[in-house]
């Protein structure tokens, strides 16, 4: 399989909280990488899915930071660029968030988005 590898600033990016927690999550297996999708979800169109994966898909896109390897959905790439991985706390819970200048509505719960 061949995966396209370009330049991660112009397209996903990870903070350094959220590159600190997949880290953390691939510390044990580091030949893991995580795997960005989307699939049609909810009210408004589309969710984020996350997965930890061996190989990236042949079409995905591989963004590389520091000690995480990030793989992108090729069908998903169009609605994620710019999309900013963010690890933030609410309340006593740590939440991965998607800062992603594509969307237009999101529903009430945050679970699903949809992009013009």
């Amino acid at each position: 399989m061949t995966a396209t590898t370009f330049d991660p600033a112009s397209s996903v990016s990870l903070t350094a909280s959220a590159q600190k927690y997949f880290a953390s999550k691939l510390v044990k297996q580091p030949e893991k990488l995580i795997r960005l999708s989307t699939k049609a979800s909810g009210c408004t169109g589309f969710a984020y899915v996350l997965d930890i994966v061996d190989v990236p898909s042949a079409e995905d896109t591989v963004l590389a930071f520091d000690g995480v390897t990030l793989a992108v959905d090729s069908q998903s790439i169009a609605m994620l660029s710019g999309t900013e991985i963010d690890l933030v706390r609410e309340g006593v819970n740590e939440v991965v968030k998607f800062n992603n200048p594509n969307v237009v509505a999101e529903c009430g719960c945050g679970e699903s988005f949809s992009v013009s």
